[in-house]
């Protein structure tokens, strides 16, 4: 389902049967609007009433909002987030359209819960496409590809998080089998999960380029790279004490020199050989509940029919080494993976309206580029 075709119905449905809160908005709007006007022509221009009526609207958002507190606190402790050198007065503003941005996109779209975190996806759109195109972008985010951790549990994201071993397991099972055995489980990659990796990364090209990557492909892919980033570390992974908390530490630590166009690359390599149709099967937690990757049925289905063969693949694996295994799902290259990729994801994910948005983006943020097609 196209981000553009989806975000429409998306927010067509969030307004739905709204009419009177509809009408009673476009009152205050022209009332608001006779108001200013009154006070631009008068002689001299009132100026108190102008500032007055600037924040109206947004102090009565906040008052509101019972999400209001928490993000205050969560955007006041994400300066790091900020290009280090900003000016104070600078960033500080940015904080402030980074509040209105997640408490107008909770406001609109009731449905949704705001979780610690989601202000680090925020920020990072904020930063690259300003304010007005940063909220249309995360508001249409905010119902797909985030959708799941926008519940009032966190059940579909911990079903999200149990896809990671069976995707190790496909790769290295010996690296599966340590960590099983260590009784690590998925907690580790949690924020990976929920802020796109915005939280754990310092450098902010490493993150638009994972955001890019994210845009571009099925909703389930930060959990791929996720996995991917273990498989990398698995000596280190081995080497450490075959218990909880020191493989915890260990994975909790995300080195900041990583090959990130490597591991894109073999993130999509997995999602082709082993899409989420076939890992589910092996999921431990089977639900019923209805997911974000559910809804692109389009997606699972062109996954379905570029798998390989299994028992063909069943059986070579037979043959391999563990490292074997792992070197050979890993770095053999496919001549077409990048077209099939590019297509699946863009045909599905982004739509038309969303690359409009990201190349208007891309006009208005000449120092923070979305690097999308390097």
């Amino acid at each position: 389902m196209a981000l553009s075709r989806a975000g429409g119905d998306g927010l067509s449905a969030s307004w739905s049967g709204r009419g009177d809160e509809g009408a009673d908005y476009n009152a205050k709007k022209k009332r608001k609007a006779a108001e200013i006007h009154q006070a631009l022509i008068s002689d001299p221009t009132d100026v108190a009433a102008l500032r007055r009526m600037a924040i109206s609207e947004e102090k009565s958002l906040r008052e509101d909002s019972k999400d209001y507190q928490q993000v205050l606190l969560d955007v006041r402790r994400s300066l790091r987030r900020f290009p280090p050198g900003m000016p104070s007065e600078q960033r500080e503003g940015l904080q402030e359209e980074l509040i209105d941005i997640i408490l107008y996109v909770l406001e609109r779209n009731p449905q949704l819960h705001y979780y610690q975190g989601y202000h680090d996806i925020v920020v990072t759109f904020l930063l690259v496409v300003g304010e007005r195109l940063a909220t249309s972008l995360v508001e249409k985010l905010s119902t797909h590809h985030l959708r799941d951790f926008m519940d009032p549990t966190m059940d579909n994201t911990k079903h999200i998080l149990n896809y990671l071993m069976p995707i190790i397991d496909q790769v290295n099972p010996e690296l599966h089998d340590f960590m099983q055995s260590a009784e690590v489980g998925t907690i580790f990659a949690l924020s990976w999960l929920i802020t796109w990796f915005g939280h754990v990364l310092s450098d902010f090209r490493h993150v638009v380029r994972l955001y890019d990557f994210f845009l571009a492909c099925h909703p389930l892919m930060p959990i791929y790279f996720a996995a991917v980033i273990v498989l990398y570390r698995e000596q280190e992974v081995l080497d450490c004490e075959c218990d909880m908390a020191s493989v915890h530490h260990l994975l909790s630590q995300i080195p900041q020199d990583l090959p990130y166009e490597t591991l894109i690359s073999r993130a999509g390599d997995l999602f082709v050989q082993f899409p989420p149709s076939e890992l589910a099967r092996e999921v431990a937690q089977q639900q019923a509940e209805r997911t974000a990757a559910s809804t692109f049925k389009d997606f699972e289905l062109a996954s379905a029919q570029q798998r390989p063969d299994m028992v063909l693949r069943q059986r070579f694996r037979g043959f391999l080494q563990p490292e074997d295994r792992t070197k050979n799902i890993l770095t053999k290259p496919r001549t077409n993976r990048f077209v099939k990729l590019a297509v699946m994801g863009l045909t599905v994910a982004l739509g038309a309206a969303a690359l409009a948005v990201v190349k208007s983006a891309l006009e208005w943020a000449p120092k923070f580029q979305l690097q999308l097609f390097p």
